[in-house]
């Protein structure tokens, strides 16, 4: 969960490629001499801002140092470039922090499995296909339990790992799954990877490139859109992230004016801006009331959730979270059960609540190479004593949906949270409320949004 830089920085979002989840391609390259210099500055630079600015300065009891020379002797053996990627990768994993990441460089293309998959309770199931991918066309399906996954069973505890690995660090060609389906059968397929080439530079001073990157950061954006469902006396507001402008939370949550009941839906929100989580909790309490405190290497000052006065919702609040429910938004679900202002239904949130930041580097001399981590510089202590960092969020209700319901696309814990509110629907009414999310087809390596500039 990163810091709002500024009103501006939230209003225009320029995405490097290598900050985004399907950054890379398959690159099983040779590395060169020059090229394995780079790698063993990255590696250095990336030790570097651990050892000066990580949160907690015992590091959790690891030896640092003793742990990136061995990352070190790693590299000396290893000639594969994603390999090295993710030598330098788990030297940083080994804090056993779900905040501070290893961003490698970019490359000049995309690559896109056509599926995604999300843990119920302790199994991965698939929550979407694309049409006309590879996976479709040879069997796979939403409600898929995914059994192996090159291999290796995919758990709550290591899902986000292996997604880690194959989408940044060191992206495939194909994929093999071995799933169950709904109805008990067992199948393995193999499926290939779309990649999509994209130009090795691009130039912002130049027009055409310019105004190819500004629409797909509005494609990439309309991915994020907030939807919102009146149901009786009922206002269901689907969050996608806590990553836009405080500034727009009156707005949003001004529709819930008149209801009696708001059900905010944060199931797979991953977080986003301290400030925005900020602004949105001090429409639910009559006083200033604390969220939490930050515990990091210097005294900071609280996560507060100031009053918005006349203007604060006294209505019931129900909150839906599941294991992709990560950051802020497990932070705000945490706060409402604290202080018994609302309730959670749904599944354990994700347990990935640390405060970080990102911070950049380049290598190279006369060709600059981005790269990136982000950094913890905050443990998130809840007004209970306790973090929920590896913990999760556990609900008031667990409600797990089973492979039927996701195959059907069912959608239990919303109608449960309708049926409190007073609202009689089944859970195939409430799995057609929202729209089907989109798989969006990456053009380009940089995206630049200007909405709401």
């Amino acid at each position: 969960m990163t810091k709002v830089l500024s009103r501006f920085a939230s209003k225009l979002v320029l995405l490097l490629v290598f900050l985004l989840c399907a950054s890379s391609v398959p690159a099983q390259h040779k590395m060169d001499g020059v090229t394995k210099a780079r790698v063993k500055r990255m590696l250095k630079n990336v030790e570097k801002e651990i050892i000066k600015n990580y949160y907690d300065p015992t590091y959790h009891g690891m030896d640092v140092e003793k742990r990136f020379e061995t990352a070190k002797e790693k590299l000396e053996n290893t000639e594969d470039i994603g390999r090295a990627f993710a030598v330098i990768a788990q030297a940083v994993l080994d804090l056993n922090d779900s905040h501070t990441r290893f961003f490698p460089p970019s490359r000049a293309a995309i690559v896109s499995y056509g599926w995604r998959m999300r843990i119920y309770d302790d199994r991965a199931f698939i929550t979407g296909v694309q049409e006309e991918s590879d996976a479709a066309k040879k069997g796979l399906e939403v409600g898929d339990e995914v059994l192996k996954l090159n291999g290796f069973h995919p758990t709550r505890k290591d899902l986000w790992k292996m997604i880690y690995y194959y989408q940044t660090l060191n992206p495939q060609t194909k994929l093999t799954l071995e799933v169950r389906k709904p109805g008990g059968e067992t199948k393995v397929i193999e499926a290939e990877s779309k990649i999509a080439r994209l130009k090795a530079m691009v130039d912002l001073t130049d027009s055409l490139d310019f105004n190819a990157v500004t629409r797909e950061g509005a494609k990439l954006a309309s991915n994020y859109k907030h939807y919102f469902s009146e149901m009786g006396t009922a206002l269901v507001w689907k969050m996608p992230d806590f990553a836009f402008d405080p500034i727009n939370v009156d707005g949003f949550i001004g529709r819930a004016k008149g209801k009696s009941t708001l059900i905010l839906d944060l199931r797979g929100n991953p977080g986003g801006y301290v400030k925005t989580l900020e602004e949105l909790a001090g429409y639910f309490f009559s006083e200033d009331t604390k969220i939490a405190d930050l515990k990091g290497r210097k005294e900071m000052d609280p996560q507060m959730a100031k009053t918005q006065g006349s203007d604060v919702f006294n209505g019931k609040v129900i909150v839906l979270v599941d294991s992709a429910s990560a950051s802020a938004a497990e932070i705000f679900a945490r706060l409402m059960q604290i202080t018994k202002r609302g309730i959670v239904l749904g599944d354990v949130s994700a347990g990935a609540v640390m405060q970080s930041q990102s911070v950049g580097f380049d290598a190279g001399v006369t060709t600059q190479i981005p790269y990136g981590m982000s950094l913890t510089n905050a443990d998130v202590i809840m007004t209970d004593g306790k973090s929920i960092e590896h913990v999760g969020v556990t609900p008031d209700e667990l409600i797990i949906p089973t492979a039927e319901d996701l195959q059907q696309r069912r959608d239990p814990v919303l109608a449960r949270a309708l049926e409190l509110a007073g609202v009689k629907i089944d859970a195939a009414a409430a799995g057609k409320i929202f729209p089907e999310e989109k798989f969006i087809e990456r053009q380009s390596n940089i995206a630049i949004n200007f909405q709401d500039f």
